[in-house]
């Protein structure tokens, strides 16, 4: 079944069945109703690449992701993220392309895309303190919904996050109340404006419990498993090691529980872990039982609320911008007790 076939059957022209099955304020309700009807019995399905000619729109969202010199952007956060989107996307008859770019001919992949207007929007991804893009997608008048926020960017910007100053004020807070005071921090790359973020809450946490910052328990890295282990090894083997420790992801939490039973000692009981990012789409934080203490906070689901704002932006641009925090919530696992006596 195709538009012509479609348009003979409802004995209708071609145009007024597009302008119908696409919203059109010209088409009467009972002529909508009707093509509408029509289309699902019969089955018709609308050539996504003929419409977006009709309609001036390619029907596709972009990501541009940057295989960078000093990130990693493509990992399982990432995944659980795109599959998020794409859903989106895809309900809403949208596909997405994904561009590999260097760091440095980021800008001039931008200026292509937009040239070439083979996307209607882009998502930003991993945003840094100062991030350029933001400035670059506006003057380009592009639609864009950035995932995270820019925190020394002052133009108005579209974004949606999680509340990480929230997540890791409470989880500091929570190990404190448990006794804990030498508490290591795992945290992402710290250009990062999410792990400036968690850095600053950890810090406030600390403060407020009149406890100083140890340059010695802080750790700045890759979210990788190796770099939890090797990080949290190194800390245990000082003079007056981490009794706890609170880490940017899962994965990293992987790397430190290692680590702990490497040393001989047993996590929740010696030593405690609270993580952030457990609810991971294959790499499930155990199953009756959580295995990670953590603050919870749907990747998948951010993907989706970053693709139904960016739609909604294109659908009607002055609708923005729109801002969307999501709080974690914190779970309870077997992964923290109580500090040791001896601390």
């Amino acid at each position: 079944m195709n538009l012509k076939k479609l348009s003979e059957h409802l004995n209708l022209s071609q145009t007024t069945v597009s302008r119908a099955l696409n919203g059109y304020p010209e088409v009467s309700e009972k002529t909508r109703e009707r093509v509408q009807k029509a289309a699902r019995e019969l089955n018709y399905s609308p050539n996504a690449r003929a419409k977006g000619l009709a309609l001036g729109r390619a029907h596709a969202i972009g990501h541009v992701i940057p295989v960078s010199t000093q990130h990693e952007m493509v990992n399982p956060v990432f995944g659980d993220f795109i599959a998020g989107a794409g859903a989106a996307y895809s309900a809403a008859g949208y596909e997405m392309m994904l561009s590999l770019v260097d760091d440095q001919s980021q800008e001039q992949l931008y200026r292509d895309i937009c040239a070439r207007r083979n996307v209607d929007g882009i998502i930003v991804h991993g945003p840094t303190m100062d991030d350029p893009r933001i400035a670059l997608l506006t003057e380009l008048n592009m639609p864009f919904v950035v995932h995270g926020r820019a925190s020394n960017i002052d133009i108005p910007y579209s974004w949606l996050d999680t509340n990480n100053s929230r997540a890791f004020r409470r989880a500091t807070e929570f190990l404190l109340d448990l006794g804990h005071k030498r508490i290591a921090l795992m945290n992402g790359l710290e250009f990062m404006d999410y792990a400036f973020r968690r850095r600053e809450a950890y810090r406030g946490a600390l403060e407020t419990r009149d406890l100083s910052l140890d340059p010695e328990l802080m750790c700045s890295k890759e979210m990788t498993e190796s770099n939890g282990f090797l990080s949290a090894t190194d800390m245990l083997r000082l003079d007056n090691p981490p009794t706890a420790f609170l880490t940017s992801s899962m994965i990293t939490a992987i790397g430190v529980r290692r680590a702990i039973e490497s040393a001989g000692l047993v996590m929740g009981r010696d030593v405690s872990i609270i993580t952030h990012d457990d609810d991971l789409g294959y790499l499930k934080n155990g199953h009756d039982v959580p295995i990670f203490t953590a603050t919870r906070s749907s990747v998948r689901e951010a993907g989706i609320r970053a693709g139904e704002l960016l739609l909604d932006l294109i659908r009607d641009p002055s609708a923005g911008p729109m801002h969307e925090i999501i709080e974690a919530e914190l779970i309870i696992g077997t992964s923290t007790g109580p500090a040791p006596k001896d601390h």
